[in-house]
């Protein structure tokens, strides 16, 4: 669950100290991937896309969405700023709403939860009223609920323990839902919710 409170302010690491895990993680690290992105131009905070965000701005949001635990003097280091600067400046992305929470990354497999799927649903009846997500909310096992265009109407994704767990879900989502389904499960994740800035 994301939480619209800060978890940035993370301080007191004696500058040049490298922690090996959990954060703040070495500054020096962050300042070389931020060089690196730039000298490959993967940044582009000068293009018109995102003209209204200053780049300094743009190095901040990309090295929060890659840790959002990043301590603000952290920050600071891999910016060039104070950490009074890079403060004010989070928090003004905050209430600008370019930062509209943090949230912690989730190991599924460890929960008992390895097996996820993309569930394409299509309403047996096209005239119904288009009120899926509320009567698909109450399954717990329903991460995401996303309105598409195309064949289907909505895809969700969702997380079970094994393939007959996913057999009940499939059915359940058909009754409460009254629509069809088509489900395509993943066998590998390559990278995802990487930043797209």
């Amino acid at each position: 669950m994301k939480s619209t409170k800060p978890r940035t302010a993370f301080t007191g690491v004696p500058s040049g100290e490298t922690v090996d895990s959990g954060t703040p993680k070495n500054a020096r690290k962050y300042s070389e991937a931020v060089s690196s992105n730039i000298s490959r131009g993967l940044l582009g905070f000068t293009t018109d896309r995102v003209a209204a965000v200053e780049q300094i701005d743009g190095q901040i949001l990309e090295l929060l969405a890659s840790d959002g635990r990043m301590s603000f003097t952290d920050l600071g280091k891999a910016t060039g700023l104070s950490t009074s600067a890079v403060h004010q400046r989070v928090k003004r992305l905050e209430k600008r709403g370019l930062i509209n929470g943090y949230s912690a990354g989730v190991d599924y497999e460890q929960l008992g939860l390895p097996l996820t799927a993309f569930v394409s649903i299509t309403p047996f009846d096209p005239a119904a009223p288009d009120d899926y997500p509320e009567r698909l909310r109450g399954i717990t096992e329903i991460e995401s609920c996303w309105s598409v265009a195309g064949d289907a109407s909505y895809i969700l994704k969702v997380r079970v323990a094994k393939p007959a767990a996913l057999e009940d879900l499939l059915a359940r989502i058909r009754s409460v839902g009254g629509v069809a389904t088509k489900t395509t499960i993943v066998l590998s994740t390559a990278f995802e919710s990487r930043p797209v800035l």
